[in-house]
């Protein structure tokens, strides 16, 4: 057994087993990776790999079982390497975060802002992606910190911390008949065609309860994945916008009214969350620290599930 095996093994999963694609991510031959995961079936002595014909097709009982040991010992390999940089580069390095466009265009500017001014020589990755690919690479171990609406609470292996809470906002253009219903109600908004976020961005299944609860369906005239979209065509007059409150900025948006909408839809909380046993640098702790003050470095570093 050697560690390119298991590399293959846990690459072999990650790529839904096709192994051209395996063999493209390690930078070798096909034949090679099929060499390998064989020559480690062989030496355990069972089949780690369901197989249809020669196509691998999904893992055996026994094959589950190994990967959750591989992915430990592959996770625990990259923390030796971060815990060797942690102490002969305690002020370099990277840190990758993977965000929604929302989180990275307005709320964590002044973060990033301080985190730079405190580590001018670690390199800041920002990943804008939505909920799902930021939970695949934190599980991957590709991110150190995922920031996001959704996914996040409730997947397996992540540890997450509630960073703000934040409701949506009706936005029309200057002079709309919605600026005139006091106070705006469902009803109202659904009498014109509606711009929001794509289904699973954004808050958006809180959106489509309300309207649901209320027995009310919508026109949803046009979806998009981040509220600058969003804005530009409600700006033409297309629609009315819903968005998150924290993307509404009077100076920028100067073309746009926001109505107080806050009573029509439930709060949403955007979260941050890390992979459990994952070695964070410093300089990492002390992101998560700007984003939430209250949540101290003692109280994380005492904490046995990190």
């Amino acid at each position: 057994m050697n560690f390119q095996q298991l590399r293959i093994i846990s690459e072999t999963v990650r790529h839904h087993y096709n192994l051209t694609e395996v063999a493209n991510a390690l930078f070798t031959s096909q034949s090679g990776v099929s060499k390998h995961i064989k020559d480690l079936e062989d030496e355990l002595g069972i089949e780690l790999f369901i197989r249809k014909g020669k196509r691998l097709t999904g893992l055996t009982e026994p094959g589950k079982e190994l990967i959750k040991i591989v992915e430990r010992i592959l996770l625990d390999t990259r923390n030796i390497k971060r815990l060797a940089e942690q102490f002969s580069q305690y002020d370099q390095g990277q840190l990758t975060i993977a965000t929604t466009h929302t989180q990275a265009q307005y709320a964590l500017p002044p973060v990033v802002r301080q985190f730079k001014k405190a580590f001018p020589k670690v390199h800041l990755a920002l990943h804008q992606s939505s909920p799902g690919e930021i939970v695949s690479m934190l599980l991957d171990g590709q991110a150190d910190i995922g920031i996001a609406t959704e996914a996040l609470e409730n997947t397996t292996n992540l540890i997450s911390f509630p960073y703000y809470t934040w409701h949506h906002v009706i936005i029309v253009p200057a002079g709309h008949p919605l600026q005139s219903v006091h106070p705006l109600t469902l009803e109202a908004i659904a009498e014109f065609p509606i711009i929001t976020y794509h289904h699973g961005f954004t808050g958006r299944s809180r959106i489509d309860q309300a309207f649901a609860q209320a027995g009310l369906a919508p026109d949803i005239a046009m979806s998009a994945l981040d509220a600058d979209v969003i804005k530009t065509y409600v700006a033409l007059g297309m629609g009315v916008g819903i968005i998150a409150s924290v993307a509404f900025v009077p100076e920028r948006d100067s073309l746009l009214v926001k109505l107080d909408s806050s009573h029509l839809f439930e709060k949403n909380t955007t979260y941050i969350s890390i992979l459990q046993n994952h070695y964070l640098r410093d300089f990492a702790y002390c992101f998560i620290e700007l984003c939430i003050p209250a949540l101290s470095k003692s109280i994380k570093r005492n904490d046995k599930s990190f």
